[in-house]
Parts: structure tokens; sequence; C-alpha cells
């Protein structure tokens, strides 16, 4: 292929790449070392109260921003260096409380809370994802061929469904008078609140997410079932192998690249949750990294945001994500010096 024609194909890639990505990913490194805040002066305002024959003036002294001439406040950026870092972590806060031994006070910290909660929502819904999404492609691939279009359709529906809506929906089918929460209540005899306690919440966020991801992972591994050698599977059968031995040796094996790439997508996916903090309105009880990020990012009284801070979390959350693709990432290239 001439460069020419290469350079067509791949530049646009290439310059979208660095608008949408590389430059703000720069921009928000470079933000996480830096504090930029409003100048303010020292103003002498006099107040005078209303008096009939006299009349009472005090003179003080306030601090107000500085405006420009524009009339724009005027603002002034600072190099922090990894101050930003230090406010997200409060690793003041955070060696006080494992020194005392304080898993609550360590939980009391926003990044480590949220830090706890985004770690075990993502390590333990990658297995369910998988085992389901695997079950799913199962099922696919054994129902015929009249049914297998049908089948397809209905498990492809959660996936369709836009997170912050399939999240919502959950929310009010359990939340208050919702519809299964009366049903369980009905057949328990007991009042029940799934919004009540942090642990049912997570519950709930994880089966969401599980029930919502599964269907495209199933999608992927039936694809690869269809590639799956029929020789492999028949010389097997004649063998005497059961049907979860042959897929034990057989199937999973040469399935083992697609549950690689599913559980890759979905580490990167879950580590950035957020969907299901909005839907569930779980900012009392349950945060995320994500949702920490976008916390700092929202005004203060003054109208100011913690810029910095928000930079600064952004950034750990993709360090996270970094370490956690580490251990695939690996496998993936130890498979691949093997098959070459």
């Amino acid at each position: 292929m001439k460069f020419t024609t290469f350079s067509a194909f791949v530049g646009p890639s290439v310059v979208m790449m660095l608008l949408f990505i590389a430059f703000p990913l720069i921009s928000v490194f470079v933000q996480s070392f830096q504090v930029t805040q409003p100048l303010y002066e020292a103003v002498e305002v006099e107040t005078c109260t209303p008096g009939f024959l006299t009349q009472t003036c005090v003179i003080e002294t306030r601090n107000q921003p500085v405006l420009g001439e524009d009339g724009k406040i005027v603002t002034e950026t600072r190099w922090v260096g990894l101050q930003s870092y230090a406010n997200v972590l409060e690793l003041g806060r955070a060696w006080d409380a494992v020194s005392a031994g304080s898993w609550r006070a360590l939980m009391a910290i926003d990044f480590w809370k949220a830090l706890r909660f985004t770690l075990s929502f993502t390590l333990l819904t990658l297995p369910a994802v998988i085992a389901l999404g695997l079950a799913l492609a199962v099922a696919i691939n054994n129902a015929g061929k009249r049914l297998r279009g049908p089948v397809i359709f209905v498990s492809l529906l959660p996936f369709i469904i836009t997170p912050v809506i399939g999240a919502l929906s959950i929310n009010w089918l359990f939340r208050g008078d919702g519809i299964l929460t009366a049903l369980m209540e009905r057949a328990s005899g007991q009042d029940i609140s799934m919004f009540a306690q942090a642990w049912t919440i997570e519950v709930l966020m994880m089966l969401y997410r599980v029930w919502h991801v599964a269907p495209f992972a199933a999608i992927v591994f039936y694809a690869g079932l269809q590639t799956v050698s029929s020789d492999s599977l028949e010389s097997a059968l004649i063998d005497g192998a059961s049907r979860w031995q042959r897929m034990k040796y057989i199937v999973i094996p040469h399935l083992m690249p697609l549950i690689l790439f599913v559980g890759m997508i979905h580490l990167m996916d879950s580590y950035r949750v957020f969907e299901e903090v909005v839907g569930f309105s779980s900012q009392g009880h349950v945060i995320s990294l994500q949702w920490l990020t976008y916390d700092f990012l929202q005004p203060d009284q003054a109208g100011n945001r913690s810029i910095s801070r928000a930079s600064a979390s952004a950034m750990l959350t993709m360090v996270g994500i970094v370490i956690l693709l580490i251990p695939p990432l690996k496998r993936s290239w130890r498979d691949h010096r093997k098959a070459h």
C-alpha cells in the first residue's frame, strides 16, 4: 500500500484521536499540578443605618473578587505540584485511620470510600459477566434455528437500553413501594427497604451491571463458538468426554482470547462506573471514583469549581485502570508470543 493511500485512511483517525483524546488528556494532566483561584482585594465599605435624629455609620473591610476591565473576575494560576493529589487522597487522615486500625474512619474519606466500591464493583461483576455471557452464548448456540433469532433479540434487550434509563428502571422497581418491593413484602410479610443500607444498594448496582453487560459478552462468545473445531468436539465425544469436559478442555481454551478481550473491556468500563450512582441516587451511601471527579467539578456557593482536584482524581482513576489492565495484557502478550 502506498504511503499516500495509507495516510488517507489513517490520517483522519489520528487527527481525531489527537484532538479528542491526547490533547484533553495532556490538559487534564497539567491542570492536576495547578490551582486556579480568583484574586481578592480588601475594600472598605461604609454602611449607615437610617435614623431620625442621628445616623450611625460603620466602616467594614471586606474581601471581594478583583474585576477586570471586561467585568469578569480576575484569576491567577499557581503551580502546586502534587498538592492536589494529596488533597484528593487526604493522606494525613488516611494514615491516622490506618494507624488506629479504624476501617470506618478510612471509609469516611471520600476517595478511599469511592476506591473501595469501585474495586469491589469491578472485580465482583467481572466473573459474573463472563460466566453469564458464556452461558447465554451456549444457550443461543444450542437453540434451534427458528428459536435462535428470537433468543438473540431477547438477550440483547438489556444491552440496548440506555444505561441511565436501565438504572432508573431498576431503581423504581425496588425503591419505596415499587412493584418488586411490594411483591417481596407480600411474600415475606415484612417491611423491606432496599435503599436504606449501603450493601443492598451495592448488590442492586452490581446485579444491574451484570444484567446490562452480559448480553454483549454473550454475542462475542457466540461468534467465537462458531469457529470451534467440530472435529475436536466429535473426537472428545467419541473418547467419552462429558459436556463439562468438552467445555473445559476445548471450548474455553479456544475462547480464551475473546474472554480476555471481554474482560479488558469490562475492566475499563466498570472502573469508570458512573451511571449506576446517578440512576440509583446512591450518593449518600455509595460513590465511585468517576462520580467523585464529577462532584469536584460542581460549583460551590461562590461558583468556584475544584478543577485541580477533579483533574487529579481523573488521573488517579486512569492509573487504576492501567494497573488493572496489566495482568490481562501480559497474558495476551504471552499467548501472542507462543502462537508465533
